[in-house]
């Protein structure tokens, strides 16, 4: 679990929580891509299209595993998992 002020609220971490990382951890993490085929939105969209949990929490509200998959442009699991089989490399 990461600490709230270094998420973004619309989801993924925010700047401050990316410098954490990389000062902490030695991580060199970039913002999300809601757009486009980079082999690193083809990485994100395969790991998450395999994730279990919820859409949304008990009050109806989006879970963070939502809120990650809408800041890379994905509306749902299916649409990351679609996405990923498309344009994977052989």
């Amino acid at each position: 679990m990461v600490a709230k002020r270094f998420q973004n609220p619309e989801g993924g971490l925010n700047e401050a929580g990316r410098k954490h990382f990389k000062k902490t951890e030695g991580a060199n993490l970039k913002r999300p891509l809601s757009s486009g085929t980079s082999p690193r939105r083809v990485s994100f969209a395969a790991r998450f299209a395999g994730m279990k949990g919820p859409m949304k929490d008990d009050k109806g509200r989006p879970t963070r595993k939502a809120m990650a998959l809408k800041a890379w442009g994905f509306g749902s699991v299916e649409a990351a998992r679609n996405f990923a089989n498309r344009n994977k490399k052989a």
